[in-house]
């Protein structure tokens, strides 16, 4: 289904016929653009809109592949085309990615193109020629192998439980039961698979951790964490700032998750609040069952999204009529969820594991929102242009989320909606103390790069107990808690890729603000900004919205004073 995309503009440089996972093809097409002459601005600018073909229709290919793969880690046929896509097509086609990004800088010496349009390309182009080495092709190859070895790993975990084989997220559903001793033997069931694994787990990652030092070192940087940074375009905030923010949720957050945890253990009138206690309603109702069937899931959502917006609603219909969502949870699935864009179609792909729950509707509003970001920016040429900063990227999607509370009645009742927006406030305040608790995990990993598998764990518990608000009691499983982090696929797959969801959720939150006042204005700031893709830098990009790009304490303070009044309000 995948494959029969359209392309979004008639191809002008590749050829139709083209065999985009052909690296004699790619080499051929890139040969002939390093080869060709240009002297006048004109001729650059075409000459930059070929490239950006090209690399759309190789990006479209490759991501087809992942998408197959990770629907289907379990199929030999697919893993092999995964395999041969990372070991033999990519490393062909960096030093050609390279030589084109030099070529560009050497000819915009001479060529003056529109400072305003360029500007965030050519920043872009500079940091990745001053990253490239070659020597580091084989260390990424080996990386993202290692990523799909992680990914094979987890979606080959199956529980069986309760008479039959279950996935993980299908487990998940039962620590909503309100039978505490079923909640404990289901928690326990897939605590044990995972730890069947566990040492495959470690074993990876200790493999990655010197691979990814090397090629920071290679770069001429101290370490993976500054190479990163600087690989992910972070020109608007440092290290520095994270460890700044990660203090401030330790003070102004945390002790909102504490509160929560202590009236959750309080409601259930229990002396001990376990992990197998933290997903149950705390009132001993039974867990919402928004759908049943994924067509349930789609059609509620795409209410859901017709009622915030026309325009919104065309592209989530889009979707659902191109086959472009997988959203049931089955065997050999990757876990997780994502959205990838097909880039020459200029169209989303939507992946998640929906079992049922309130949660897999939040993750549908959440992913939809990535995908009308590649709708809404679609009309740029240049395919750079069509991905924004990640730190906007999630603006984009965590805003659907909040946006959507309003809307709730399509899958609930009017007191089941209520409950769920409830459960989902106190999901804010844990998803930005858990962001900083990844956060500071990694920032320490990559600092000491040489630490021990010992000292791993050391860090790691010490950081769960400064962030975990001392209410969960982990006694006796002390084993399970020092592989938590485990679960954590950004670890593994992009590292560094976590900080945004913690920045993006203030973002999305003053985006809440201004929807509560003017739910229209709100939503057009938000298209407007979307619009832009990644043509401007991060600020202006959240400024468009009509927010602002701040997570100092000043910011972070009074948006949890919001959601921590909601939250009272809707569970008094």
């Amino acid at each position: 289904m995948l494959k029969n995309l359209y392309p979004f503009a008639e191809r002008r440089f590749v050829p139709k016929t083209a065999d985009l996972t052909s690296k004699d093809e790619l080499v051929v097409l890139y040969q002939s653009l390093l080869g060709r002459e240009i002297s006048t601005v004109p001729q650059l600018e075409a000459w930059l809109l070929d490239c950006s073909e090209l690399s759309a229709a190789y990006s479209q290919a490759a991501s087809i592949i992942y998408i197959e793969m990770t629907c289907q880690t379990d199929d030999p046929q697919k893993a092999r085309a995964y395999q041969d896509l990372i070991e033999n097509v990519e490393p062909v086609l960096k030093p050609f990615h390279d030589a084109i990004n030099r070529k560009y800088l050497t000819l915009r010496e001479r060529l003056p193109l529109p400072r305003e349009r360029y500007e965030v390309f050519d920043r872009a182009v500079r940091t990745a020629v001053e990253l490239f080495v070659e020597k580091n092709i084989p260390l990424q190859t080996d990386v993202a192998l290692l990523s799909q070895e992680y990914q094979a790993i987890s979606g080959a975990m199956m529980v069986d439980f309760e008479g039959r084989e279950r996935t993980l997220p299908e487990m998940a559903k039962f620590l909503m039961e309100t039978d505490r001793p079923l909640r404990e033997r289901a928690w326990r069931a897939t605590a044990e698979r995972r730890r069947r694994d566990e040492d495959r787990i470690e074993g990876i990652f200790e493999k990655m951790m010197p691979l990814r030092h090397a090629m920071a070192v290679n770069a001429g940087f101290k370490n993976f964490r500054d190479y990163q940074f600087k690989a992910y375009l972070r020109f608007d905030y440092n290290p520095q700032d994270c460890k700044a923010y990660h203090r401030t949720i330790k003070e102004c957050v945390l002790p909102l998750k504490r509160e929560i945890d202590l009236k959750r253990r309080a409601d259930m009138s229990l002396d001990i609040l376990r992990p197998w206690d933290t997903a149950v309603d705390p009132l001993a109702r039974p867990a919402l069952k928004p759908f049943t069937t994924a067509h349930e899931l789609v059609s509620g959502t795409g209410q859901i999204i017709q009622k915030l917006d026309e325009d919104l609603s065309g592209f989530f219909k889009d979707m659902s009529s191109h086959g472009l969502l997988d959203l049931q949870s089955r065997k050999g699935k990757a876990p997780g969820g994502y959205q990838n864009t097909l880039s020459e179609a200029r169209k989303p792909f939507i992946f998640m594991n929906a079992v049922g729950i309130d949660d897999d509707v939040r993750t549908l509003l959440h992913e939809s929102g990535h995908a009308f970001h590649a709708y809404l920016s679609a009309h740029d040429p240049l395919d750079d242009y069509r991905h924004a900063p990640m730190e906007f990227c999630e603006v984009a999607s965590m805003s659907m989320e909040f946006m959507g509370n309003d809307y709730l009645s399509v899958f609930y009742s009017k007191d089941d909606a209520n409950r769920s927006v409830v459960e989902f406030l106190e999901g804010v305040i844990s998803v930005l103390v858990w962001v900083a608790t990844i956060d500071s995990f990694q920032h320490w990993m990559y600092e000491n790069p040489k630490h021990s598998r010992e000292e791993r764990c050391s860090f790691w518990l010490k950081g769960h107990d400064e962030f975990g608000g001392g209410v969960v009691d982990w006694q006796g499983l002390e084993q399970e808690r020092a592989s938590l982090w485990h679960r954590q696929l950004h670890i593994f797959e992009v590292p560094f890729y976590y900080i945004e969801y913690g920045i993006a959720q203030l973002g999305a939150l003053q985006i809440w603000r201004q929807f509560r006042h003017s739910p229209q204005k709100a939503v057009a700031n938000y298209k407007k900004a979307l619009a832009l893709g990644g043509s401007r830098p991060l600020p202006e990009l959240f400024s468009a919205a009509g927010i602002k790009f701040d997570f100092s304490k000043d910011m972070i303070a009074p948006l949890m004073d919001d959601v921590f009044k909601e939250w009272k309000r809707l569970s008094a």
